[in-house]
């Protein structure tokens, strides 16, 4: 039977010759990730199971990055008990202060994950490393127990819309435009448990950087799973990173899918996501004079070294407006220690900018970013929910890099030129 890129990785790590959209699995883990909010309701639910021993103690990953360095008290506790869990059990990947970063980029850039893996984390982005060619979805932390016990998982097989990809992006944009513009063309429900399967030849021109940050944010759409094929991008960024080999799949040229979306990447344009959805988009160029107090660019959406790079060309030799709060957080110490030999740090500082060890603090309202009532921030963060980074009278307004670097110096929501 034909089946997607998805349903083919699925099906290999179940034993089967094959599976259909509705089926009921049970398919063998790659990794089990955690972080330090989720892992200790985890390792909770794994000791009042029963278990005493984990499937595998290098397909196991933790990562302290939501309150790390910890910001209070309970913070402090949960990590510790992270901590203590890795030691006892032996876990290979288990990243704390000086060497942790944000999850979904840490994992990519450490070669921890690779083409045709089937991962699940307790975190609902998770499904970031579907750029990468590999199934990957967030579960909740009963799931994650099970899966550092068993090692297995279930899974009903989703069905897939392909969004075929022509053309190349404009200078000024990237592929946080790009999802932003697919979410605000089918909305949060729009592919409510379904696989987003990118193809096409505009695929070619996307990096990595743009890959992993449109299938971080395939939830968004309410999506099981984002994923890309495996093409000459991929295998040059696993080479001489990933742990172990990859297996490439590629989707039937019969294989069925629920639609087709054509997406012409030439015509996507800087896209803004206003509040309180991620479904809520309008090109940046016609938001008006929207004042902001507050630039956050970071998290496991735009933290990476290409979302660097972006800022530091736009505010470099260049001044934060007056009254806005430039934060900028490198999302994974080679990350950061790379801003650092290149001068861009010290660019971003002149600009008027702080530079954060890496942390989701800002993203999901932790710290680091904290906005008060009546408060507007422009982020390259993933979601912008009523309260979602501090008050619930607070707005948070979704962009690329490009267009939040821009905004900084101008004090308002201001659309990117070419970068």
């Amino acid at each position: 039977m034909a089946m997607t890129m998805t349903q083919k990785i699925l099906a290999a790590h179940a034993g089967l010759d094959s599976v259909t959209p509705g089926q009921l699995i049970q398919a063998k883990l790659d990794i089990v990730l955690g972080n330090d909010i989720t892992t200790p309701v985890a390792i909770n639910e794994f000791n009042k199971n029963g278990f005493n021993r984990v499937f595998d103690k290098d397909k196991i990953a933790i990562v302290l990055d939501h309150f790390v360095p910890n910001k209070d008290i309970k913070a402090a506790e949960q990590s510790k008990q992270c901590r203590e869990f890795a030691c006892q059990h032996c876990v290979s990947h288990f990243y704390d202060v000086g060497k942790m970063g944000i999850e979904h980029a840490l994992l990519p850039e450490q070669g921890i994950v690779t083409a045709g893996d089937c991962i699940i984390g307790a975190d609902s982005h998770t499904c970031t490393y579907g750029a990468l060619g590999a199934f990957s979805t967030g579960v909740g932390s009963t799931d994650m127990a099970a899966g550092m016990a068993t090692g297995t998982a279930w899974f009903k097989v989703p069905a897939a819309i392909r969004f075929n990809l022509t053309g190349k992006l404009p200078a000024n944009c990237s592929g946080k435009d790009v999802i932003l513009t697919i979410i605000g063309k089918i909305g949060v429900d729009g592919a409510l448990y379904k696989s987003m399967e990118f193809v096409g030849d505009g695929v070619a021109s996307l990096s990595m950087d743009d890959r992993l940050c449109i299938c971080n944010m395939a939830i968004e759409a309410g999506a099981k799973n984002g994923i890309f094929p495996v093409d000459d991008v991929t295998r040059a960024y696993l080479e001489g990173r990933s742990e172990r080999p990859g297996v490439e799949y590629s989707a039937d040229p019969d294989a069925e899918y629920e639609q087709t979306i054509e997406i012409d990447l030439s015509k996507i344009v800087p896209t803004v996501a206003c509040p309180h959805l991620p479904e809520n988009t309008h090109p940046a160029a016609e938001l008006g004079d929207i004042k902001i107090d507050q630039v956050v660019i970071g998290s496991c959406t735009n933290g990476r070294m290409e979302d660097m790079e972006t800022a530091y060309r736009i505010l470099k030799g260049k001044t934060v407006a007056p009254g806005v709060r430039c934060i900028i957080i490198p999302a994974t110490m080679q990350i950061y220690r790379e801003c650092v030999e290149r001068g861009y740090v010290t660019a971003f500082i002149d600009a008027g900018a702080v530079v954060s060890t890496p942390t989701c603090g800002p993203c999901l309202g932790g710290y680091m970013g904290i906005l008060a009532e009546g408060e507007r921030c422009v982020a390259t963060t993933n979601r912008n929910f009523v309260g979602r980074m501090g008050h619930v009278k607070s707005e948070v307004y979704l962009a690329s890099p490009a267009t939040a670097a821009a905004s900084a110096l101008t004090g308002c929501i201001t659309a990117p030129k070419e970068v």
